[in-house]
């Protein structure tokens, strides 16, 4: 019966454990690939927010993060004024631009456009 226990055991003086560096070699490749895959791309796009934030100014459409749309009257060193309406002014924290809005330009002269006929 004892025979049967010590032949199930491991072998005389044999390991199965694997060199250290073995398993470093794995988590070397995880923290690259969060490297690649996710911290850099996230410093890159903070550091063009950032450059967006320094180069505003007044005049400039933009979009906040709440979704409001206006331009700029006035800018302070932390706040913004926008106005989003005729004779209608906010105050945003200057972090809560989202983004520059794009000038639309359309080859389209609304002068000459046809209006549909309907049947």
């Amino acid at each position: 019966m004892f025979d049967l226990a010590y032949a199930m055991g491991q072998g005389g003086g044999t390991s199965n454990q694997g060199a250290p560096g073995g398993m470093m070699i794995p988590i070397i490749m995880m923290i690259g690939i969060f490297y690649f895959l996710l911290w850099r791309p996230e410093q890159k796009k903070r550091k063009e927010h950032t450059e967006m934030l320094n180069s505003l100014k007044k005049g400039d459409h933009i979009i906040s993060n709440a979704g409001i749309h206006g331009h700029i009257t006035n800018l302070d060193e932390k706040t913004i004024t926008l106005e989003i309406a005729e004779r209608v002014r906010i105050k945003i924290d200057r972090g809560y631009v989202a983004s520059l809005k794009q000038a639309v330009k359309s080859d389209k002269d609304p002068k000459n456009t046809k209006k549909l006929k309907s049947k």
